[in-house]
């Protein structure tokens, strides 16, 4: 028998009982909810009516499409409502599309950075060996590859020379700025050929211009002239980055600077450039329309630690800036200096002879396209002790006033024993040497040159003589097939009178070592300069 116990329980006891199924607090303004999170559920329940709503149009087939999409504009009234459907049905398929290959895209990006063998930081390694055109490519292929080509060390070595020109002072400011503080080399500029991918040349133009049917009856130096004249849309601030940042500018750690054909580029931009380079090792300027005596001014004030300078002027042949002055300044202030180039200066002999006795660990000299060169600088130079006796390239190519009797001279100093480390020597002459007793008549031959003597004694040394036909001169084309021939040729003697074909020779002066020499000065020689021409300094 079941028994049923009822008894009246008090009101305290009634209240302590917990309620199983409490009731939902009212959600209004005196509840005390915040009004946000209403917003935002409301929010998230509308997304997922899209996503559902999307989802189950993604489901449908096309034929179930067109009918639907016929039979809505059917419905419509007039045909601007039907034009409204329309225009809105595209406006959805476009944004749509896009929305599928956006996704496909950030798919894609993720299945390289997981199917990638390498970790980013070999990856990096990686990318700091590729140039820099190479290292856009790679970045513009993925978020992966872009990430890892952002870091600072894919930027030590900046390469922006073109072909055409292309690039403008924000990709330079871009390219510095992801360099950091690390950038050691940065090369700007628009060089027409091959050139554009090549490095360390001692002849940044004489490539482009070879087989060059556009430009023909012109010589090398005008041909070099009028391609440097295309324009550019670097302006006189591309190399501002470089001095950006106070005192830890980019350019503290530079090494190599190399400019080509920045026609806004002027001398004040330039001389603000060098300042922010003490550590720079190797400057090539070319084509630039900069003043030369404060260029090189300011090299011997701000780079001390200059090895090479390259330096073409812009007024070929012209150029008669360069002063005893600064040539004493340069000296003095720049004593690692190994190769030197000035080209298209009007350089006089004893100012060459200044530049080649104070320099102890000059190997390297370029002074071709000088109007004023005559070959007397070169006397008493080569000597066991003397300053020109660790020369190992001279190149005084297409010198306007270049003396037969003078280079005959030289040569026979060389068999003498002078000189005991030169490899390489040009005197080639577009228009000739001058002969002996006569100024106004040239030697188009190389008949002058002991040629079995060089070859016995000095099978070592490579000279190029190359000389137009007489009184038939054309413009000599460079072919690179015979370049390539003769230098592996090193004991050969070089010489031609063709006018349609000829050979040059590049030496790389960038392995030269810097060992220093000691020598005593010889005594200065007379030269035939008028005297607006002399600068009365003492050296």
């Amino acid at each position: 028998m079941e028994t049923l116990l009822l008894h009246r329980s008090s009101p305290a006891a009634v209240a302590a009982i917990p309620n199983p199924n409490p009731k939902r607090p009212c959600c209004s303004s005196a509840s005390g909810l915040n009004p946000s999170f209403t917003t935002s559920s409301n929010t998230s329940k509308s997304n997922i009516d899209v996503d559902v709503l999307l989802e189950s149009f993604l489901g449908l087939s096309e034929s179930s499409i067109d009918l639907s999409f016929d039979r809505i504009l059917s419905f419509k009234a007039s045909y601007s409502e039907q034009d409204d459907v329309i225009d809105r049905a595209l406006q959805l398929g476009s944004a749509l599309v896009e929305a599928g290959r956006r996704s496909a895209r950030k798919r894609a990006s993720m299945h390289n950075g997981v199917v990638w063998a390498l970790p980013s930081d070999l990856t990096i390694k990686v990318f700091s060996l590729l140039d820099t055109q190479s290292l856009c490519y790679a970045a513009a292929a993925c978020s992966f590859f872009q990430n890892c080509a952002a870091d600072p060390a894919c930027y030590v070595d900046i390469d922006l020379i073109t072909v055409v020109p292309r690039v403008n002072n924000a990709v330079v400011a871009t390219m510095v700025q992801r360099a950091g503080k690390v950038p050691q080399s940065l090369k700007l500029g628009c060089v027409p050929g091959p050139l554009a991918s090549s490095s360390g040349s001692s002849q940044p133009l004489v490539n482009c211009i070879r087989k060059s049917t556009d430009t023909a009856r012109f010589s090398w130096n005008d041909k070099r002239s009028r391609q440097g004249k295309e324009s550019s849309i670097l302006t006189r601030s591309c190399l501002a980055p470089l001095s950006a940042n106070g005192e830890s500018t980019p350019g503290a750690c530079l090494r190599r600077l190399h400019l080509y054909n920045i026609e806004r580029l002027d001398s004040t931009s330039l001389t603000a450039a060098l300042s922010a380079c003490p550590s720079l090792l190797d400057l090539e300027i070319v084509g630039l329309n900069v003043e030369s005596r404060q260029t090189l001014e300011s090299i011997s004030t701000f780079c001390p630690l200059i090895e090479r300078i390259f330096f073409e002027s812009s007024k070929t042949g012209r150029d008669d800036s360069l002063k005893l002055p600064t040539c004493n300044d340069l000296v003095n202030n720049c004593p690692h200096l190994s190769s030197l180039s000035l080209r298209g200066f009007r350089l006089h002999d004893y100012k060459a002879r200044v530049l080649i006795k104070g320099f102890r660990k000059l190997r390297y000299i370029d002074f071709s396209t000088s109007y004023s060169i005559t070959g007397a600088f070169l006397k008493n130079l080569g000597g066991g002790s003397a300053s020109g006796s660790l020369l190992q390239v001279l190149i005084l190519r297409d010198c306007m006033h270049l003396k037969e009797v003078e280079v005959a001279r030289f040569l026979e100093a060389v068999l003498a024993g002078d000189f005991g480390h030169l490899n390489y020597l040009d005197i080639s002459n577009r228009e000739g040497l001058v002969s002996e007793g006569d100024r106004n008549h040239r030697c188009y031959s190389p008949s002058f040159i002991p040629v079995a003597r060089l070859l016995d004694e000095r099978p070592n040394l490579c000279v190029l003589a190359e000389f137009p036909l007489e009184g038939s001169f054309n413009d000599i084309e460079f072919d690179s097939g015979d370049m390539d021939s003769e230098m592996n040729l090193p004991s050969h003697l070089i010489m031609s009178t063709s006018d349609s074909s000829a050979s040059f020779m590049s030496i790389s002066e960038s392995s030269y070592s810097s060992d220093p020499s000691s020598g005593s000065d010889d005594s200065s020689s007379g030269y035939d300069e008028s005297s607006d021409d002399v600068d009365h300094v003492s050296i």
